[in-house]
């Protein structure tokens, strides 16, 4: 029997506790394991796209980083150009599992246990 994250939000969100909540279920851990087992594994993806490097999850989706070119703008308030700098940003790219999963479910509704 699943956990069912729909039940705990109406609007569907799912935030760090209610992962924590799954993954303690799931492992059949205390929350505070679950809790250190999550903050490790979001640490080990954020430490690895600040080095630059790519995280890929099988079946998931591969974290990465892209790199936004310098530009201007112009501020829609005051009609003033600006410069916006170059930056990194985060970027997902969902894996071919996630992908199916996402186009066979209905109406947004997953169709394996869990969330």
């Amino acid at each position: 029997m699943g956990f069912d994250i729909s039940r705990v939000h109406k609007e569907r969100l799912v935030n760090k506790k209610d992962l924590v909540v799954k993954i303690a279920s799931d492992a059949q851990l205390t929350r505070t394991q679950a809790t250190l087992a999550l903050d490790s594994f979001l640490e080990g993806i954020q430490n690895s796209l600040v080095r630059g490097d790519r995280v890929t999850i099988s079946g998931f989706g591969t974290f990465g980083v892209t790199h936004r070119k310098a530009r201007r703008v112009r501020n829609p308030q005051s009609g003033r150009a600006m410069e916006i700098a170059a930056k990194r940003v985060p970027r997902f790219a969902p894996g071919v599992e996630l992908k199916t999963a996402m186009e066979s479910a209905e109406d947004g509704e997953a169709k394996t246990p869990g969330f």
